[in-house]
């Protein structure tokens, strides 16, 4: 099996790292990660605006190594365009991220983008998050069960087009883990997203949240305010006991299935019934 792994944490982070060693057995692993943090980019692409740098950092047996200067999607399809040819990739996995992915974090997750690119292509793709962040996280539960659970996933039978699998590990030691569950998409709000810009705590979150060094910063220019992100999170899921956040929650890894092809056609259904259709 010939494997496109990939991340939005970076090349050298831990995560990615875990899941290149567990997948080995299985069969010849190419990576191609981001150079830099790209988390929340979803599926933004590198447009023409810019080259984009792309370098061969190591081959070691059965794995070779790479990081584009991009976007998570923008690595899946330079891998796919231009490393695997003639070969196509088999699988494609972006991953482990630190961090969770649920509910509509969905939409902006690069780990998701990466592997919505892959599904785009036609590929089985898999995205796997474990629902903690620090650069040092204790990846040995998803270790243990991820390869199970990605079999299960494989051997099920054929995958729709353009699904994409999201799998989500709670942050507990392997003993407490209780199973996997499928689930729903919860949905979550987010508010008093931005708030007044602080350099001290811009700098610890990306060091705590990421293990990064918050780059050199920009003062404001004359006139300018400036903001950071941050927010408190909404539940409006909470009373669904199929929502994944609230499976996570109780100590299981939830299984959430995605569609890359969003039409709604009980709403076409609807709006053709109400007679918007017409003809001039």
């Amino acid at each position: 099996m010939r494997i496109l792994i990939t991340n939005d944490d970076g090349y050298d982070a831990k995560g990615i790292q875990t899941l290149v060693e567990m997948m080995k057995p299985l069969g010849e692993i190419t990576v191609i990660s981001p150079k830099k943090h790209q988390s929340g980019m979803s599926m933004a692409v590198n447009l023409g605006r810019s080259p984009v740098s792309v370098r061969k950092i190591k081959e070691e047996p059965g794995v070779s190594w790479w990081y584009l200067d991009g976007t998570p999607s923008s690595c899946v399809k330079f891998g796919i365009d231009n490393i695997f040819p003639p070969a196509r990739p088999d699988l494609v996995l972006s991953g482990i991220n630190h961090g969770g992915n649920f509910g509509t974090a969905y939409c902006y997750s690069g780990t998701i983008g990466a592997a919505a690119e892959g599904a785009l292509a036609g590929i089985p793709s898999v995205a796997v998050s474990l629902d903690a962040f620090g650069s040092d996280l204790d990846f040995s539960a998803v270790k243990a069960l991820f390869p199970n659970i990605l079999g299960n996933i494989l051997a099920a039978g054929q995958i729709p087009y353009g699904t994409i699998f999201n799998v989500n590990f709670p942050n507990l030691p392997l003993r407490d883990i209780k199973g996997v569950r499928l689930a729903k998409q919860s949905i979550l709000r987010w508010v008093n997203e931005f708030i007044p810009f602080d350099r001290n705590l811009f700098r610890r979150l990306a060091s705590e949240n990421f293990g990064i060094l918050a780059p050199e910063l920009p003062e404001a220019e004359e006139g300018e305010e400036q903001f950071m992100m941050a927010g408190d999170i909404v539940n409006d899921s909470a009373a669904d006991p199929l929502a994944d956040i609230n499976l996570l929650k109780q100590g299981y890894i939830t299984i959430t299935c995605h569609q890359l092809l969003s039409h709604d056609m009980a709403e076409t259904k609807r709006l053709k019934d109400f007679g918007v259709e017409t003809d001039f």
